[in-house]
């Protein structure tokens, strides 16, 4: 066991073709993944006892550089709805968590409600949501909009939307539904609980159509770094998806969200901070090396550059490859993202160019290659100094960096007493050591019906 007294969590981040912006060219990486494909990843996954299975979305095909976008596979083309796919893999495991990602900007409360309370029962409590908001122009025009909803409006509808989600999701009591054929009582009509919200957004009456799961409710997953977006995870997430870079950063940034938790009755524990980890595992570290240069000489120019100008939020195709990155307004973006790569840009004096290499496989996320030795060090000295309470590990390659960090890093984490070695529990809640619950039907503004 840890000098925590505790064991850290891992999800496996399953991006199709594998994190890295060129892994579709490596020879050994999927092009396309297939529902046969995710079944092979998903019990790998559950073999090694990971916690969940992690899928980002997202609600369009970026083509503002169609050149480039047709030279990757991360152009915004899913295999995919990512709750449509789970809901095949919850049939096809019976442990490991599901978690997909949905965005607030674009959907309706009780539909999303509904369908991860779906996902939860279907599972029998493995469902997870990862809570987003959506920046993209691209995204913007398939909803009727002409232009990005801004970043302010954007958390404010977040929030709302959290509170609407959560109070239908607080419908029925756990012991609502008798199902007594001798009486004839169906369900207690005192454990069912109408939302009736009425807010700047959004109008629902509820309640949900669906019934508890045996969790209680999915697990609230949330992304976003900037304030906004912490004070949403400090109020709303049981999970957070961090990108934190340097150890100290990473400390910082656990310190700071964990503290916001007091001011809505929380406690720490009450939330898992789990950062993306991208890793690149070698027997030696010449391999390690190797297998990283190999992935980095497969990068496209105008790939990186688009990635690069995506991420950060302003068009870069105007300014010298290998000059420096020039100071950029503040995006309507991803806010957190901006200042953090515009950060790394200034800490380390990286041009254009070799900052889009730097993110072309951890996008921003913190990048480890090494031995399984090296890369567990790494990962215990995080754990240890509160820096994070487990990984989302992102692999380069599917299925192979995800075999790796298996086959090497898992025994490597086990040995130290890091890593479990059978499931705790059989609902998502339970393996990540959080309350059944956390509705609060007085703070959701529920009433008897």
């Amino acid at each position: 066991m840890s000098r925590r007294g505790e064991q850290l969590k891992l999800n496996a981040f399953l991006y199709f073709t594998g994190h890295h912006v060129a892994a579709w060219r490596h020879p050994k990486a999927f092009t396309n993944v297939e529902l046969e494909d995710y079944v092979t990843l998903a019990r790998l996954a559950e073999a090694a006892k990971f916690d969940g299975l992690f899928l980002a979305d997202g609600v369009s095909v970026r083509l503002r550089n169609v050149e480039a976008a047709s030279r990757k596979a991360h152009s915004g083309a899913m295999p995919f709805e990512p709750l449509t796919l789970l809901s095949a893999l919850a049939a096809v495991t019976s442990h490991i968590g599901l978690i997909a990602t949905a965005s607030t900007s674009y959907s309706d409360p009780y539909n999303l409600a509904r369908q991860f309370m779906s996902l939860d029962r279907l599972s029998k409590g493995r469902a997870g949501w990862n809570l987003v908001t959506s920046g993209e122009p691209e995204s913007a025009l398939n909803f009727g909009h002409s232009a990005a909803i801004l970043h302010a409006d954007r958390y404010e509808r977040a929030e709302e939307f959290a509170d609407v989600v959560t109070g239908l999701w607080a419908s029925f009591d756990d012991d609502a539904f008798l199902r007594d054929r001798k009486s004839g009582r169906y369900f207690d009509p005192e454990k069912v609980h109408v939302l009736d919200h009425h807010g700047k957004h959004f109008k629902v009456r509820g309640p949900l159509n669906v019934p508890r799961s045996p969790q209680g409710q999915p697990v609230i997953v949330q992304a976003g770094a900037s304030e906004p977006g912490k004070e949403l995870a400090a109020r709303t997430a049981e999970a957070v998806f961090a990108a934190e870079v340097t150890l100290e950063d990473a400390v910082r940034f656990y310190a700071d969200l964990k503290g916001r938790l007091g001011r809505y009755g929380r406690a720490a524990e009450d939330l898992k901070v789990l950062p993306g980890i991208f890793p690149v595992v070698g027997r030696t570290l010449s391999e390690a090396e190797e297998k990283f240069e190999e992935l980095q000489e497969l990068i496209q120019p105008e790939v990186g550059l688009d990635l690069l100008s995506g991420m950060i939020g302003t068009d870069l195709s105007a300014y010298p490859l290998d000059g420096p990155v020039p100071d950029l307004p503040e995006t309507n973006g991803g806010k957190s993202r901006q200042d953090l790569l515009l950060k790394l840009a200034r800490r380390e004096k990286l041009t254009i160019r070799q900052l889009y290499k730097r993110i072309a496989g951890a996008r921003g996320h913190w990048q480890v290659v090494g031995t399984p030795a090296q890369v567990a060090d790494l990962m215990e000295e995080r754990f240890e100094n509160y820096g994070a309470d487990g990984f989302n590990v992102m692999s380069p390659i599917k299925p192979g960096g995800l075999t790796d960090f298996i086959e090497l890093v898992v025994p490597e984490l086990r040995r130290r007493g890091l890593f479990r070695s059978e499931y705790e529990a059989s609902t998502l809640r339970g393996n990540l050591g959080l309350p059944q619950s956390r509705i609060a039907r007085a703070s959701a503004g529920l009433a008897a019906e």
